[in-house]
């Protein structure tokens, strides 16, 4: 199956189209480090900072450190979307609903690049998750 065939587009809208997911990976990338770097410091932070702490205090620093985990997860998941993305334009299954097999609207894919489920599927599933 060709992308080609899926997406109904030429081979440079194929290129544009790795493109834009590998930029998009790579800043996916970047948010992450830059993410790691700055739980990094809130961590030595919280190291060099417990004199005097009260519960509230406790508290406040346990809901910055999960918030922290929280965005470092999003953006992992993020990122996995994204390369598999990449790795299905690269076996020629972009486009293609990993549900039905059928065409993914190109709309669906301009607003959500890494779609893998056409709206229907996409649908069914979440209704099943309910």
């Amino acid at each position: 199956m060709l992308v080609n065939e899926a997406v109904g587009t030429r081979q440079v809208d194929v290129d544009q189209i790795r493109l834009s997911l590998q930029a998009r990976y790579d800043e996916l990338s970047s948010e992450y480090d830059d993410a790691v770097e700055q739980s990094q410091v809130l961590r030595l932070v919280e190291v060099g900072d417990t004199a005097g702490d009260d519960q509230a205090d406790s508290g406040t620093k346990t809901a910055e450190r999960d918030t922290a985990q929280s965005l470092l997860r999003t953006i992992l998941d993020r990122r996995a979307q994204y390369e598999h993305a990449l790795n299905r334009l690269a076996e020629g299954t972009y486009g293609r609903c990993e549900g039905c097999t059928e065409p993914i609207p190109v709309e669906r894919l301009e607003i959500y690049p890494s779609a893998t489920t056409c709206v229907s599927c996409k649908q069914t599933r979440e209704r099943r998750a309910a």
